[in-house]
């Protein structure tokens, strides 16, 4: 099938570039693929919600019925200490960019519904639950389009009396608009050599829940952020949040860095622990736990910013890692990114060209607020991972509010994060509380409320560069970390009927969070497109 422009997402940025193309121009042909079962149905984020983007995308989105329905009504900032203290930091004490007047508490993906629904008005096809599994390229290395997943083939490859093979999409111009970790942008990048000079990317991975809590419990639009314990305990970086939206829901979650140096350190463990402390506590206790899930976060900055053009295409949104970590948001420099891509290709397809590298990209990129807004915050990640939340705090306290981000350096973070982990041996062993289920729950019974299934006879989408690597190197040098990095259980170290160790991988129980592809310290793992619709199914996250 030929197009104008194939978009690969519908998230933010995907859905925002083709909008924007279709209002620039609605004879422009754009199609978008989306792997999950419906638009929205792999979307996860905290989410408060900056509409810069929005305002500027579609600025009656208010009577058109946009899904942002609680505006932040009171921000409170703690940090926690030793699971039963925290003390309240005054707001004036904070970095700025953590205040949030004027922006909302949403459903990111019920937001990307709305948005699918603004496409297709436009004209803009959408094709919910196909997996954009490979790049096509043309004869000189150009970017041609996007091939679907085959779907009905056998764990063992062979295929099933459901076969049906996948399509090709060729456009003059592909975006890719994957979110963070992008299995095809990741290839792009290595091909292209797009983060030559760059810092590694640097990730974090957000896990969260939606609770129903009482009328007394509840305080629609209060905002709650966090820093300190329970990961300070193992000394690592990160924070939580705690969002009350409405109809008595309250939005909680916590963002480990990937960044630690703990092998024994559980992200899901953490937060777990995380609910017990008294200031999050009070919110939750005799409520329902009705939702659950997992995804990773792109925190690098600026300094991790790949080249995001390349011939016959762009990367864009969180697979360029256009979040803001300051702010905790991404969402709205993704729109942003989206529609200055949009509007670089319309031009490129007015002028005729096609499958040509847009390098004008990164000059249009530049001039906008949304690269503006990731300069003035680019030490922030670093100084975190540098000193910790404490100290790093600080800095970025003199850093944003005193200088507004124009202190003349720009600090370096150039250790991957797989590279981080130390040996088992070296690190102190960590015994995390058994759940309650009242507050805190094991792996299974929370991926069964994300929802998650996949097609169990297909090939597995986790893939294994070396199979006895997990055994042979990860199991005696790091106590195999897959077992507790990822939030889905799928990973185990097994002992079968003959007494020999196994590595088990129940890739049924993916989430698609993609923290074993970013934090294997082998980098022995590859994340790869399962068949389309497979994963979670989220319906308010």
């Amino acid at each position: 099938m030929e197009y104008d422009v194939v978009i690969v997402g519908a998230g933010p940025a995907g859905l925002s570039a083709a909008i924007r193309l279709r209002q620039i121009n609605p004879e422009i042909s754009v199609c978008v693929v989306e792997k999950g079962s419906e638009v929205g149905a792999h979307i996860l984020s905290g989410a408060v919600f900056e509409p810069t983007a929005l305002n500027e995308l579609l600025p009656e989105w208010k009577s058109q019925g946009a899904p942002l329905n609680t505006e932040v009504a009171e921000d409170h900032i703690y940090l926690l200490k030793n699971g039963e203290k925290g003390s309240r930091i005054p707001n004036f004490l904070a970095p700025k960019t953590m205040h949030n007047h004027g922006n909302y508490i949403i459903s990111l993906g019920n937001l990307c519904r709305w948005l699918a629904e603004q496409a297709e008005g436009l004209g803009v096809e959408i094709f919910p639950g196909f997996a954009a599994a490979e790049v096509l390229y043309h004869d000189d290395g150009s970017v041609k389009g996007i091939a679907t997943g085959d779907m009905g083939i056998s764990r063992e490859g062979e295929q099933k009396d459901s076969y049906m093979p996948g399509m090709e999409l060729h456009a003059k111009y592909t975006l890719f608009c994957e979110g963070c970790r992008g299995h095809l942008g990741k290839e792009l990048i290595a091909k292209y050599s797009l983060d030559e000079g760059k810092d590694p990317q640097h990730y974090g991975i957000g896990i969260k829940e939606i609770w129903k809590v009482s009328d007394e419990q509840h305080q629609q639009g209060l905002v709650v952020h966090s820093a300190g314990w329970p990961l300070s305990e193992s000394s690592s970086t990160g924070g939580g949040f705690l969002y009350h939206i409405e109809d008595n829901q309250v939005v909680v979650g916590l963002i480990t860095d990937l960044s630690y140096t703990n092998p024994h350190v559980s992200p899901f463990d953490e937060f777990q622990r995380y609910k017990h402390h008294p200031v999050i506590k009070q919110y939750l206790e005799g409520g329902e736990r009705i939702a659950y899930g997992a995804r990773a976060i792109a925190k690098g900055g600026l300094q991790s910013q790949p080249k995001m053009s390349f011939p016959g295409g762009l990367l864009l949104g969180c697979d360029a890692g256009t979040l803001n970590f300051a702010k905790i948001k991404g969402s709205h420099t993704a729109m942003k990114s989206g529609m200055i891509g949009a509007e670089v290709v319309a031009e490129a397809l007015k002028a005729e060209r096609q499958s040509d590298d847009l390098v004008e990209y990164a000059q249009a990129y530049q001039d906008s607020w949304a690269y503006k807004e990731l300069h003035q915050q680019r030490n922030f990640g670093p100084a975190q991972h540098r000193w910790g939340n404490l100290i790093g705090s600080a800095y970025s306290f003199i850093d944003l509010n005193l200088f507004n981000g124009a202190l003349p350096w720009t600090l370096s973070d150039p250790i991957a994060d797989h590279d981080c982990l130390k040996t088992a041996d070296r690190c102190q062993p960590i015994t995390y509380p058994k759940p309650d289920n009242k507050l805190s729950f094991d792996k299974l019974s929370s991926v069964f409320l994300s929802n998650t299934n996949h097609e169990e006879d297909q090939p597995i989408h986790l893939q294994l560069k070396d199979p006895s690597v997990p055994l042979a190197i990860n199991l005696p040098k790091y106590n195999e970390p897959a077992q507790r990095y990822c939030p889905a259980g799928v990973y185990e170290v097994v002992t079968n009927e003959s007494g020999e160790k196994a590595f088990q991988i129940n890739a049924q129980n993916c989430v698609h969070c993609k923290t074993c592809d970013i934090k294997d310290p082998t980098q022995n793992i590859r994340w790869v497109a399962p068949e389309g619709t497979g994963g979670p199914n989220y319906p308010n996250m």
